[in-house]
């Protein structure tokens, strides 16, 4: 049990990675926190956890909203107590539009959920963390916040600066017992393609250039176990750094 006893939210838990992260934090003795701006999604993620011995429970929340991330963290620490683990996993693709092309709207809309999000969310949980003398903070971010051309202008932009608040975070907190890392998974078998429902014909063939160089397509339990590390003691010397899980794509 790596993680026994210990108070963790996962933000975008309904499906996919942050639903894998959170069931394997439970089996690994974690209370979790399941978010997600869709409930009743989410409450199917407690379920199976339930049903395999776990504890947690679902919490609504839209990310892009302050009042949301303040009631999300305050639930975790009047439900159990206290928090322990972060994980900003919640996101959306940008359709591949290219700088050209990106509107104010899509750029902010992409922004406030891919890296405001995760922003107010880390600035909630670290007065608790201070006070505690330690806390983990897992940023799901992206191959897309590695390289230049695996998605549009904005979620490229968004992971980027992701990957940035990470290192930030991760340093300065440092010598306060806090550690902060990212995962920039390659190409996962996930639901976030939905969010990509017309994409840019000239983005999209720009990005594939790259994309037809992966050598596989990971499943959302082996981004869960990379973030499971993260959490735990075993990456106790790890901090403020990205760890790739992409089946080796951006060494190409």
């Amino acid at each position: 049990m790596k993680l026994q006893d210990k108070v963790a939210v996962v933000t975008g838990a309904a499906s996919g990675m942050g639903k894998a992260i959170a069931a394997l934090y439970a089996a690994e003795g974690a209370k979790v926190v399941v978010s997600d701006i869709n409930l009743e999604a989410a409450q199917k993620t407690v379920e199976v956890i339930q049903s395999n011995g776990g504890e947690a429970i679902a919490v609504a929340a839209n990310v892009t909203k302050e009042e949301d991330i303040q009631q999300l963290i305050d639930t975790a620490v009047s439900t159990y107590g206290t928090l322990d683990i972060l994980v900003n996993n919640a996101g959306i693709m940008d359709n591949f539009v290219p700088a050209a092309e990106v509107t104010d709207e899509l750029w902010e809309r992409i922004f406030a959920i891919n890296t405001t999000g995760p922003m107010r969310a880390i600035r909630k949980a670290l007065p608790i963390f201070l006070e505690k003398g330690n806390g983990v903070i897992v940023n799901v971010a992206s191959a897309g916040g590695l390289m230049g051309s695996r998605a549009g202008a904005a979620y490229t932009s968004a992971k980027h600066a992701v990957i940035g608040l990470t290192k930030n975070v991760g340093f300065q907190y440092a010598t306060s017992g806090i550690r902060c890392n990212a995962i920039a998974p390659g190409a996962v078998n996930t639901n976030i393609s939905t969010s990509i429902n017309q994409p840019n014909e000239f983005g999209m063939q720009r990005a594939m250039v790259g994309m037809n160089v992966n050598p596989r397509v990971g499943e959302s339990e082996e981004i869960a176990k990379v973030a499971l590390f993260l959490a735990s003691e075993d990456s106790s010397f790890v901090n403020a750094t990205v760890v790739t899980a992409d089946a080796g794509w951006t060494a190409y």
